[in-house]
């Protein structure tokens, strides 16, 4: 069942949301960021942040009273940004990443947004192609990647976002 994540659901999310993308337990999984960033993908306060703004809409999927996947959907002037779309690792190609993206596409129409927007890390292909199988296009445009104390990365080579994009109205 996918519905909104509430303030109560934010340690659960913490700890789904970081074994999706980092540590050892991501590797049980084809979408994890752990051979290319250490450190945490997110923490408690940053998610109690996100459910607290308006703008936003985090998403979880639950299944046997647990959360197995989330997105994040941030209200833009003329797009809806997807972000944190998280399945937990040993879950992962069971089809629910696919029903938080189509959840995503009816949020978008609701609010009468014609474009869903999103960043990938450039050298995660394996995902980007993923995200093209459902639609998504490459704009071209590129985002420099923020590291900080919370994401390391342990790659030589410096770390990008690409844009994709979904037309869906």
């Amino acid at each position: 069942m996918i519905t909104i994540a509430t303030l109560e659901d934010v340690s659960e999310l913490n700890k789904l949301i970081n074994s999706g993308y980092r540590g050892e337990f991501s590797k049980k999984g084809w979408t994890t960021e752990a051979n290319i960033l250490e450190g945490s993908r997110t923490n408690d306060a940053e998610l109690k942040e996100i459910i607290s703004t308006s703008k936003n809409t985090l998403l979880k999927f639950t299944e046997n009273n647990r959360i197995i996947g989330c997105v994040l959907l941030v209200e833009k002037e003329q797009q809806l940004y997807l972000g944190m779309l998280t399945v937990s690792p040993e879950l992962q190609n069971s089809g629910i990443g696919k029903k938080l993206l189509q959840q995503a596409e009816v949020h978008a129409q609701a609010l009468g947004l014609p474009t869903i927007i999103m960043t990938v890390i450039a050298i995660r292909t394996e995902l980007i192609d993923w995200y093209k199988r459902h639609g998504y296009a490459d704009t071209g445009a590129r985002e420099a990647f923020p590291e900080s104390d919370i994401h390391i990365s342990i790659v030589e080579q410096p770390l990008e976002f690409m844009v994709l994009e979904k037309k869906i109205i």
